[in-house]
């Protein structure tokens, strides 16, 4: 057992889920205002291999591993985050106003399934407060890649949804190394209806003329959720072939209860479940997306990765990326280096020299070598 799990985590998990956040997350930050304490977090924590650099949306990752959205929710400890180790970090839900979000207690911890169910709604300072964040992030050079996921405020009917995305793209997209639309939180009412075919296309329709504007070759993904049926991907998969979409990521968390989680007395809250019980189904639908697609679509995969083995399980489903969050609240900040190290180990089990060549290799004998070039056109969907 790491000192974290032993000493740090039993004295956070007693404190509600939200203010433990908050603690980690100022602590954090604290400690890249104290001389060398960025040094000292990434001589602690991060390690790097060349043979974990990859090439996906036209953007350089020093590893696959990064940091989904929801942690940073506006941006504050980017440059300390980074620190940690990981390939990329994602920061918000951003909406264009400040919000804030459902009524607490509104996150909840299932401990013997290392999961977490949460009904947030997105609360966050608004577009204007993230956006000196991110230009300070920006003001010395980033190794880290910089996500930043955008949707839509609360109050703003799905007839309107476009302009608050579009608002975004313009106030933010320039300082982001990629944009994600997030349509599939289940806890903001009808935000999920905009993964519809019709919706999601009239959706991208704006936003990617929008980002050609105002942050032209900022990749644009859109975000989806795990309970979709197949049927329903296709249509999300149509409309990002019509709209040119640079990539997905999936999946967001999930409103479904099914394995060991549903008989835990706080599984009947309601809110999206993430960790160990979504790890199977986000892993089903990259795999289903890679199929469908030929790998044409970069696909950032997230849900229950805890483990090299999670992680490499997700990039041979057809993922090129990975990302974590809960995991950290369960194994903590080591849990980058971690995972990077078993995944170069079993790289070297396996005989691959890049990590790239693991996409898509589910079932092979052998990695393949080739990679569908970034902005190939999506193939013909089938049902």
């Amino acid at each position: 057992m790491s000192i974290y799990t032993r000493l740090i985590r039993p004295l956070l998990f007693q404190l509600q889920p939200e203010t433990a956040h908050r603690v980690a997350l100022r602590a954090l930050s604290a400690a890249g205002h104290v001389p060398l304490g960025m040094r000292g977090l990434a001589a602690c924590l991060d390690w790097a291999d060349a043979r974990l650099e990859t090439e996906v949306l036209g953007l350089r990752f020093h590893n696959p591993l990064g940091l989904a959205a929801g942690y940073d929710k506006d941006g504050v400890a980017i440059r300390e985050l980074a620190a940690l180790g990981f390939g990329h970090v994602e920061v918000g839900t951003v909406s264009p106003l400040v919000q804030p979000g459902n009524a607490a207690p509104r996150v909840f911890r299932l401990p013997q399934e290392e999961a977490v169910i949460n009904r947030m709604g997105f609360p966050n300072l608004g577009g204007d407060a993230m956006l000196p964040c991110l230009v300070r992030a920006r003001q010395r050079p980033l190794r880290t890649v910089l996500g930043v996921s955008i949707g839509k405020g609360r109050a703003t009917p799905l007839e309107a949804a476009a302009q608050d995305y579009c608002h975004l793209v313009r106030l933010l997209g320039r300082h982001a190394s990629y944009l994600a639309v997030n349509v599939s939180s289940p806890n903001t009412a009808n935000l999920r209806r905009l993964q519809a075919r019709e919706m999601l296309g009239a959706l991208l329709r704006e936003i990617m003329p929008c980002r050609d504007a105002h942050c032209p070759g900022v990749p644009v993904l859109v975000k989806i959720a795990p309970d979709l049926t197949y049927a329903e991907i296709d249509d999300v998969l149509a409309a990002v072939e019509t709209s040119r979409v640079d990539g997905i990521v999936a999946t967001n968390t999930g409103l479904g209860r099914s394995g060991p989680s549903c008989g835990h007395p706080l599984a009947a809250e309601y809110g999206g479940l993430s960790g160990i019980p979504l790890r199977q189904r986000s892993t089903e639908v990259i795999r289903y997306i890679y199929r469908q697609t030929g790998g044409a679509v970069p696909i950032i995969g997230v849900g229950g990765v805890d483990s090299a083995e999670s992680a490499l399980e997700k990039l041979q489903a057809g993922a090129s990326l990975v990302q974590v969050y809960t995991g950290l609240i369960y194994q903590g900040p080591a849990l980058v280096r971690v995972i990077n190290q078993g995944l170069v180990r079993r790289m070297e089990e396996m005989g691959v020299r890049r990590v790239a060549e693991l996409v898509g290799t589910e079932g092979q004998a052998a990695p393949a070598r080739r990679r569908t070039p970034v902005g190939s056109r999506i193939p013909q969907v089938t049902g």
